[in-house]
């Protein structure tokens, strides 16, 4: 089936008459999992049908014409990099696949008739789906109703509403002492984006304190230079009401910008559809992040939990799933069963930038900090997002 398909032809076509000739495969989301599904298709070509029937015939349903690596937003507010070094170009990776993108999203699925529908109306058709969607902002469920408050997630949004915040803040508080919540409050004090002096911040970084599940070492070299930045540190709940922040019974304010690091949320349309989720709403996989009541469809990143292992909901596991789904799927869509599974090394390297030049490295109970680390990030981060790259000028 030639790329330049219409799209009419695409949704209107009956699943019967496609799953003849041609088996279907639905891409939900232009997820860290989803680039490596689309680059194991241009690298090895697309996944040939049931006794190699016929090529299978792929869609990748996106709201979105790029992929924004969240790993590397922190480094364009305090100005190491433009936005757009973060990106990852969905459409020329779709197009080098032979993949039809719908820019579109997706609003439910109809398990009976084997249809994704879109918010536009549209009904796509399929024999296999893959769901990476990633999480969606809790920040107001949490805290309430702020014009003030800005949620990470989704994080193209939130890279807009930074970039057009008005007037400058000077005064900003970050809520969440995760991973997340630490790059951003040093990002934050040292940002380039904003006319005047360097705003001062706080960290609301929760009962829990800062990164909880850390090693010692590390919690005590991110303490160290939080302080050294002048960087206020309440390790208090936040509450927003009335308009007014405030943590363990005192008040913040005033306060311009209010930053919502609060982890990922589920959306409402997987359980809606009947999917088997956990309370929270997330789909339940299992080893080869296939979903446990509905076997024809995958999930990964963080719309996604496990159910066999506990695998946090991170860019670094989202991205070591992508190639483990990229084989599951080839294998089913070839008439097989599914073969890999990703299983969580002891321990993971993170890499915290602290907006001034240096990074702060965590492996277990190792910790490290300097500059080297942050060119260690940085060189992990754009090689990343330069294979993708790479890949398209290759076709």
């Amino acid at each position: 089936m030639a790329i330049g398909m219409t799209l009419k032809m695409a949704l209107n076509a009956p699943v019967s008459d496609l799953a003849k000739s041609e088996p279907v495969c639905v891409l939900i989301g232009g997820g860290h999992a989803h680039v490596a599904v689309l680059a194991d298709w241009i690298r090895r070509g697309l996944p040939s049908g049931e006794g190699n029937r016929a090529r299978v015939r792929p869609t990748l349903l996106t709201p979105h014409p790029t992929l924004r690596y969240s790993g590397m937003v922190p480094g364009w507010i305090s100005g190491e990099h433009p936005a757009d070094a973060g990106l990852v170009d969905l459409v020329a990776l779709a197009n080098a696949a032979g993949v039809q993108l719908v820019q579109d999203r997706c609003v439910g699925i109809d398990h009976e008739r084997r249809i994704v529908k879109t918010e536009a109306g549209a009904q796509i058709p399929f024999d296999f789906a893959s769901i990476d969607t990633g999480g969606v902002g809790r920040a107001r469920a949490m805290l309430g109703e702020d014009q003030r408050l800005l949620d990470i997630r989704p994080i193209d949004r939130f890279v807009d509403q930074v970039a057009q915040f008005q007037p400058a803040p000077g005064r900003i508080a970050v809520i969440g002492g995760g991973a997340g919540g630490v790059e951003l409050v040093f990002a934050l004090r040292n940002a380039s984006l904003f006319d005047g002096a360097a705003p001062d911040a706080t960290l609301v970084a929760g009962a829990q304190g800062i990164l909880p599940g850390f090693s010692s070492g590390v919690r005590g070299r991110v303490t160290s230079e939080l302080a050294a930045q002048a960087i206020t540190i309440i390790e208090q709940d936040a509450v927003l009401a009335d308009g007014v922040l405030s943590a363990g019974g005192q008040s913040l304010e005033p306060v311009d910008m209010i930053i919502a690091a609060l982890g990922s949320g589920a959306p409402e349309w997987p359980m809606a559809s009947g999917l088997d989720c956990d309370t929270q709403g997330f789909i339940a996989v299992d080893q080869y992040q296939r979903s446990l009541s509905h076997p024809r469809i995958f999930a990964a990143g963080d719309v996604a939990l496990r159910t066999d292992t506990q695998v946090p909901h991170s860019g670094v596991h989202a991205v070591h799933a992508g190639p483990v789904l990229a084989a599951n799927l080839r294998a089913v869509l070839e008439g097989g069963k599914p073969i890999r599974s990703h299983q969580p090394r002891p321990a993971s390297l993170y890499l915290l930038s602290t907006g001034n030049g240096s990074a702060i490295a965590s492996y277990g109970r190792l910790s490290a900090q300097g500059r080297w680390v942050a060119r260690l990030k940085r060189w992990i981060d754009r090689r990343w997002i330069t294979s993708y790259a790479h890949l398209t000028r290759q076709v």
